[in-house]
């Protein structure tokens, strides 16, 4: 299988929607062109940082995206960077420093959202396109209701309130790849989260149903990895990738642990493990093969 199959093309990317993806990408697209714009009048992060009556190491944080935006600080780096007042950009900034201390619609769902979770819903909002390998469970974004349910039944003292709230989380996630301009959503499912019956029969049907459904849209492929594969370049475990449009941010790697998660944005690590995504995608099964593949478990459950 050509690896490249599948990989949209920059007329297919999905658009950012800044009030979707919430402030955790507006504060990286902000800070990356600050960023620019100070390494362009060379000036340096110290003498930034006294411009705003701070340090160095709050303009690394801010260019990072990694703390809020206070408008009046925009406003002096703007200046101090040469982007005067009849400037174009410079009220398109300042507006993106008012968005970047706003709050993303799961905020409503912040009673049962982990703080290490959150950054990843900004990032999945705002990707062209959403690379993963999934060896345990259904990757969130396909899941059914009933599905979602009995994996979150799985953690200890989840109440049904929680659950009913974890649901409705993972539910709306969902609503992306419904939108006018969606991302490419592109996932391998191991053989095992298939064949392991969580829910409980019905639940399963329905669920491998949803994915035969699923992958008849025109941005999704799912394909299978099966058993009869052996080993393969990411049994090692579940890694996500997110790939943005115009390549306004750098591509992250998201790994979820049981309580916690790691995100790289490193080239060194990004690279790497988009090439072992796509061994992972010329090792399993052909989309269409995949289906079959679907159809011949649902038999099995």
């Amino acid at each position: 299988m050509d690896t490249t199959q599948g990989t949209p093309g920059p007329e297919e990317s999905g658009a950012v929607d800044y009030g979707q993806a919430g402030p955790t990408v507006v504060r990286m697209l902000l800070g990356a062109r600050l960023r620019r714009l100070r390494q362009a009048a060379g000036i340096t992060r110290d003498n930034a940082g006294q411009a705003i009556r701070s340090s160095g190491s709050k303009i690394s944080r801010l260019e990072l995206g990694r703390t809020g935006f206070k408008q009046r600080d925009v406003s002096d780096l703007l200046t101090l960077y040469g982007v005067s007042d009849d400037d174009a950009e410079r009220a398109i900034l300042l507006g993106l420093a008012r968005q970047a201390n706003d709050a993303g619609w799961w905020h409503d769902y912040s009673d049962v959202l982990p703080a290490w979770f959150e950054p990843y819903l900004g990032l999945e909002q705002a990707a062209s396109i959403i690379r993963s390998y999934e060896v345990a469970f259904i990757p969130g974004l396909l899941q059914t209701p009933e599905y979602a349910r009995a994996v979150i039944r799985l953690m200890d003292g989840v109440s049904e309130a929680e659950a009913d709230q974890r649901v409705a989380l993972r539910t709306q996630r969902q609503q992306l790849l419904h939108r006018a301009n969606p991302p490419r959503l592109w996932v391998v499912i191991d053989e095992t989260a298939l064949r392991r019956p969580i829910g409980g029969r019905a639940a399963m049907l329905e669920q491998v149903d949803h994915l035969v459904q699923m992958s008849r849209l025109p941005t999704v492929t799912v394909q299978v990895m099966p058993f009869s594969a052996g080993g393969h370049a990411a049994a090692g475990g579940q890694v996500t990738m997110l790939r943005f449009p115009e390549e306004l941010l750098p591509d992250v790697v998201y790994q979820e642990q049981m309580d916690s998660a790691v995100y790289l944005n490193k080239p060194a690590d990004t690279v790497h493990y988009w090439n072992v995504l796509n061994r992972v995608a010329t090792e399993a099964l052909p989309p269409d093969a995949s289906v079959a593949k679907l159809r011949r478990l649902a038999d099995l459950i």
